[in-house]
């Protein structure tokens, strides 16, 4: 341990009010091929997902719901990103997260494995997510699919999913934003599989 001053400790933190502790660490990756020989039954995989805040957030809460793990994929934020580290309360820390890899080779990868793809969006035609055909796939091992804030998934990955999914929205809100669909989506899952149990 090292104590330094307040300016020090000002200029190696990125937040306005810093916390008064700094720390180095190494980053612990998971590989992708190690994650899913785990036969994980619960998976969430962000597709170019710029903001950390949400990243982090996804991270958490996929940790709060029991899920076997996050994969980052595309031209996602690095889940080592600070902001990113802070949104998911340490939940980086023990949930298995896979950084990196081009999406259609994580696709490849995932299915390969037997996980189905639920991809997400806002399509009238997608399945409902209360749906008996969604609700049968929770059954088995399901990777949910989640999209960059602005854009969604691209449309090439959306086709390449199992199925199309969407969160019906009762009132006026245009949409939900990235962190609350996947909360609602993961829940729904977890929820099922442990009705099951």
């Amino acid at each position: 341990m090292t104590l330094v001053t307040d300016r020090i400790a000002a200029s190696l933190s990125d937040t306005v009010t810093p916390q008064g502790v700094v720390a180095v660490v190494r980053g612990q990756d998971t590989d992708l091929v190690e994650l899913l020989s785990r036969n994980p039954r619960l998976l969430a995989l962000l597709v170019d997902v710029n903001d950390p805040g949400n990243a982090g957030t996804v991270i958490r809460t996929a940790d709060a719901i029991g899920a076997d793990g996050v994969v980052v994929a595309g031209a996602s934020v690095d889940p080592h990103n600070p902001k990113c580290v802070r949104a998911s309360a340490g939940s980086l820390f023990h949930l298995p997260v896979v950084r990196g890899g081009d999406t259609d080779s994580v696709l490849d990868a995932v299915r390969a494995a037997g996980v189905t793809t639920l991809a997400t969006t806002l399509d009238e035609d997608a399945d409902d997510l209360d749906s008996p055909r969604v609700r049968a796939m929770f059954a088995g091992p399901v990777a949910w699919l989640f999209g960059n804030e602005a854009h969604g998934l691209p449309e090439a990955v959306t086709a390449r999913a199992d199925a199309r999914v969407r969160i019906a929205i009762r009132g006026a809100a245009e949409s939900l934003n990235l962190a609350a669909a996947a909360a609602i989506c993961l829940y729904a899952a977890a929820r099922t599989e442990q009705a099951e149990e």
